[in-house]
């Protein structure tokens, strides 16, 4: 097992900042390649308080804002206009930054891409879900709307 310390939200594992143990290949192969995390150290004390100081930045700076924001968003559908060819199937898929960028843009707030999950791969028009973390504790679940480019 190597113990990590997170800089990145891995979804199932943990919260920038957070110290985990996981298999040495998983870290090894995907984690530490792909930046989400470093190899604890003692000196990684400071750069675990670091992290978290950066991430209670960026979070909502109070529960009653993030509730009002999840509100806001649980309540309109959010409308993305994408290529897309006959019967409805688009060219690609629809990511967490086309999302991020579509709620910015109908003036819901602005939301990390990092904190979005989409349940499934959007590859059809249509109305989709997703989820936004809003804090470690508030998660909003959103409608999607997917239509073709004129």
């Amino acid at each position: 097992m190597s113990k990590l310390i997170l800089t990145h939200e891995v979804t199932g594992l943990g919260a920038p900042g957070d110290v985990v143990d996981v298999k040495n290949g998983y870290a090894r192969n995907f984690l530490v390649p792909q930046g989400f995390a470093v190899i604890w150290s003692r000196g990684g004390e400071k750069q675990i308080e670091q992290i978290k100081a950066a991430r209670a930045a960026r979070e909502h700076a109070t529960i009653e804002e993030a509730k009002d924001l999840k509100a806001r968003l649980e309540a309109t559908s959010v409308k993305l206009v994408v290529k897309a060819g006959e019967g409805g199937r688009l060219f690609g898929s629809v990511k967490a930054t086309d999302v991020a960028k579509a709620v910015a843009a109908q003036g819901l707030g602005e939301v990390d891409k990092r904190k979005i999950e989409i349940t499934s791969v959007i590859k059809l028009t249509g109305a989709h879900e997703a989820t936004i973390r809003l804090r470690d504790d508030l998660v909003a679940t959103i409608s999607l709307t997917v239509v073709a480019a004129k």
